[in-house]
């Protein structure tokens, strides 16, 4: 088990990005909580070394990634409506922005985390296909396509 110092430092350096890949795939604030606090409790009760902070950062993508799989895989999950999606109105966002968001989360999930991750958190090809076990031409080739589904969808010239 790990010490409450541990466990706050880890808090405050990845909150966001384990709140952010959560939201990228749940698309829902409240599943978005449960499975920010699942991904911390297995931090606390995991007795793994890291070698380096990347491979920490590593370690937390994988195990909200893999979180997140689970919860839309669940029955549960599969049978009910949520409320969020019956009673919350999204803020309006700019429409430039708008446009561009929809556009990613509209992709097909395979594609989603590869841009996510290579856009949003920094991360290159061989990095990513680490940490989504994928081959690192199977990574540039999501890449590719996603951004030619993005051109398709949102223009040419806007993607530039």
């Amino acid at each position: 088990m790990r010490s409450e110092q541990e466990v706050n430092r880890a808090i405050e350096q990845y909150s966001d990005t384990v709140r952010r890949l959560c939201m990228i795939h749940l698309k829902n604030h409240a599943d978005t909580e449960d499975i920010f606090q699942t991904v911390f409790l297995k931090y606390v009760l995991s007795s793994v070394s890291f070698e380096s902070e990347e491979h920490e950062k590593a370690w937390f993508i994988r195990v909200t990634i893999n979180a997140c799989r689970d919860l839309l895989k669940s029955f549960f999950r599969s049978h009910v409506v949520s409320l969020d999606e019956v009673m919350d109105q999204p803020a309006p966002l700019p429409p430039d922005n708008r446009e561009v968001l929809e556009a990613v989360l509209a992709l097909p999930y395979k594609y989603r985390e590869a841009v996510y991750l290579h856009y949003y958190e920094g991360y290159t090809a061989p990095q990513i296909g680490r940490i989504l076990g994928k081959n690192v031409n199977t990574v540039y080739t999501l890449l590719t396509r996603s951004k030619q589904m993005l051109r398709e969808k949102l223009g040419e010239e806007r993607y530039e």
